[in-house]
């Protein structure tokens, strides 16, 4: 949608400018403008959008204005170049709109620069921009509107999509050979992922997608059930498959191995067909959507599948195979409970009574939930230590040493290299992630240069071709954003290729100066992310750390407490809160595990490390969700006994906790006895296997191990094992 918006906000200028017989060269300026002034607003209200806009043309105009009156001034326009640079980089510690606002700055000013900018084409300059502006607010406003409820309508449709995806994956699952194994199960982490970064994205919008947080809180309700639903579906099936229980490792650890060769389900006979078809069944539910739910096919599909949450409709089979056929029926009900809140009241009239009894347990969670009241945010950094002011010094010194440089190599292109400086400083917080995003950049660029000349070649004059070619490339630039950086450059550089023509100043020389200029940029940002006010990455990645497994015990001790009978909480949002500290933590190891790392032992240890914290995020989830249903369910009842086991795994975070922030911890980290051995100390019995609470004891059970397992992986000591201190990095 990015990329469909700037993309129609530039054709809408350029037709604009064309009629008013504008010459290439400021047609040029109108349609990089647009574009600007198009991707740098990133904010979600509407309201917001249109008032940093309207801010944006003066900044716009200032810039423009600035870069013709020093364009004769060379050592001023450097000066004056540095500070924009720094107030760009500073103004995003004031929220998207500082950072739109330093980003259209930064920006036009380099526009001015590229199309040569004087006083004498000032007028004409000005009044392009702002017809770029009121084309890229109608674009917005108008044709292609961009409004918090149209974009959670949209990801939510992509839970949907994703969430058949996984489906159907599962179903490849039950009679994948050794040979086509590996690839299924690739297929099934990479799934299981993309729905859980939707499950992320759904989260960020629901406060404005939605009109009051009783909603919001419905929503996230009901995506949470759906993605634990499907995850533990795909657990129960590797299961069937492996004669020993799988570890949950599996899911989230790339090239994991499976417990066993062969596939159990072969001898199942009757029941595995039954699994073949239920999960076919089951991606019907999820696909098909409310409007085309009339009539009694979909109805009988849905009442077989949320039967199996009976023990009494259950196919016979092994245990490890009705165990997923419970887990069927749990993905069915979370289906119709997610179904209930994207599409609203669904025909019950071919209801049978475990439909019924599921409807009524959902109607009591909807009643129970209500919207949480947003929590104030922590204090963060000050002074020189905070990540904006940090950044505002990297890259002004950055962009002084490629001023310097990038003037011997070229002193009309120079730029380049700032330009270069300044956006491999963009999203990032240390310096391995500056490193990276260099080589990334220096890669695509590279690329792009064979590609420029290429096309460059094939359009020759013809002046609307290179133009509508590069529309494509501003298109691939978005679209390949979130996916690959390497694959962005590569299409700014081919678009550069495409501009140089239009403006008659293309040749080979040109661009080969231009992968030059990155070298030399990403060289000047690289050094000054190390020498001025450097943050390792061992140093990011610790806090990180110490933040997941912050959120990882407080999500776990919420949830635990709860189950033990204690006061309800919003667990889920904790749980998220844990999620989202996750995802930050896996983007500060990306230098660690990106295949130039010359450390593999280091590369694997990450990697590792990473998959038990998801793992262990997964089973905090599911505590979570189980824990909410408390308040109405006639399934899962309060017990005491889980408090112990909830205070062990609570100190052997704490005791990581202290390792990694390298604070005095006395003690070890405490394995050996099982949870359920700990239940069984108080003379009860471990509850059936088919029951929730054994559920709950199995999450913990896993849970403990993967802390443990973390513990081992960062060396603190754990007890029975010996010692040795953690090693950094």
């Amino acid at each position: 949608m990015a990329g469909l918006r700037t993309v129609s906000a530039i054709v809408l200028t350029l037709v604009v400018l064309a009629l008013l017989g504008t010459p290439v060269p400021l047609m040029v300026a109108g349609a990089m403008t647009a574009m600007v002034s198009t991707f740098a607003i990133r904010e979600k209200e509407v309201r917001g959008q249109a008032v940093t806009l309207a801010l944006g043309l003066p900044v716009a105009l200032a810039a423009v204005a600035l870069g013709a009156l020093l364009h004769s001034r060379i050592i001023a326009g450097d000066l004056f170049f540095l500070a924009l640079i720094f107030g760009a980089a500073y103004a995003r510690r004031f929220g998207d709109r500082g950072t739109a606002l330093g980003l259209i700055g930064f920006q036009v000013y380099f526009i001015s620069l590229f199309v040569h900018a004087t006083v004498a084409t000032l007028p004409p300059l000005c009044l392009t921009l702002a017809i770029a502006f009121a084309c890229s607010a109608t674009v917005r406003f108008a044709l292609v509107p961009d409004t918090p409820e149209r974009t959670l309508s949209r990801l939510r449709e992509a839970f949907r999509a994703r969430l058949a995806q996984l489906v159907a994956t599962h179903r490849e699952l039950v009679d994948a050979g050794p040979e086509e194994l590996d690839g299924v199960l690739d297929d099934l982490r990479r799934h299981t992922a993309r729905l859980h970064e939707t499950a992320l994205m759904i989260q960020g919008r629901l406060e404005e997608g939605t009109r009051d947080a009783a909603t919001a809180a419905l929503l996230q309700r009901r995506i949470a059930d759906a993605e634990i639903a499907a995850e533990r579906l795909g657990m129960t099936l590797l299961n069937a498959r492996s004669a020993e229980r799988t570890d949950t490792l599996t899911l989230h650890l790339p090239h994991a191995p499976v417990p066993a060769t062969g596939n159990r389900m072969h001898s199942e006979g009757d029941a595995v067909a039954t699994l073949r078809r239920d999960l076919d069944a089951l991606g019907l539910l999820v696909a098909r959507r409310a409007p085309g739910d009339r009539g009694t096919a979909l109805a009988h599909v849905r009442n077989r599948l949320l039967g199996y949450r009976e023990e009494d409709n259950l196919p016979r089979g092994s245990a490890a195979v009705q165990d997923t056929f419970r887990a069927l029926g749990e993905a069915a009900r979370a289906v119709l409970g997610l179904r209930i809140a994207l599409d609203g009241p669904q025909d019950e009239s071919a209801d049978t009574s475990a439909t019924a009894r599921s409807r009524e347990e959902i109607d009591a969670e909807d009643l129970s939930i209500t919207g949480a009241e947003p929590e104030p945010a922590e204090d963060g950094p000050t002074g020189l230590q905070r990540p904006t002011t940090r950044a505002a010094f990297q890259v002004a010194a950055g962009s002084a040493l490629a001023i310097v440089g990038g003037e011997f190599l070229s002193t009309q292109r120079w730029y380049w290299a700032v330009l270069t400086c300044w956006v491999v400083f963009l999203n990032t917080s240390s310096t391995g992630e500056v490193l990276v995003k260099g080589y990334r950049r220096l890669v695509g660029t590279v690329l792009g240069v064979v590609a420029g000349v290429a096309l460059a070649g094939l359009v020759g004059n013809h002046t609307w071709t290179a133009f509508a070619l590069v529309l494509l490339c501003v298109f691939g630039m978005f679209f390949t954003a979130p996916l690959s950086y390497a694959l962005m450059s590569f299409f700014v550089t081919a678009m550069l290729g495409l501009l140089y023509t239009l403006l008659n100043t293309y040749s080979v020389a040109t661009l080969v100066l231009r992968i030059e200029e990155t070298a030399l940029g990403a060289v000047c940002g690289i050094v000054a992310a190390a020498l001025v006010l450097p943050v390792h990455t061992d140093r990011r990645t610790d806090e990180h750390l110490g933040t997941v497994l912050d959120r990882l015990q407080d999500a776990v001790s919420a949830s635990v407490e709860q189950l033990s009978g204690g006061p309800a909480e919003d667990l889920l949002t904790r749980a998220r809160d844990l999620d989202t500290a996750l995802n930050d933590l896996r983007g500060s190891t990306q230098p660690l595990v990106h295949p130039i790392t010359p450390l593999r032992v280091r590369r694997q240890t990450a990697r590792y490390l990473v998959a038990l914290l998801e793992t262990c995020a997964y089973h905090a989830r599911s505590l979570a969700a189980t824990a909410e249903l408390l308040p109405a369910s006639r399934s899962v009842a309060a017990d005491p006994r889980l408090a112990r086991a909830g205070r062990r795994i609570a100190r052997n975070i704490d005791l990581i906790t202290a390792r990694v922030n390298d604070r005095p911890a006395d003690g070890e980290v405490e394995a050996g006895a099982s949870i359920a051995s700990l239940l069984e100390a108080d003379g009860s019995p471990v509850p059936p296997s088919h029951t929730v609470t054994f559920r709950v004891l199995r999450h913990l059970q896993r849970l403990d191990e993967g802390v443990v397992g973390i513990a081992r992986a960062l060396d603190v000591p754990v007890a029975g094992r010996g010692g040795g201190g953690r090693k950094k990095g």
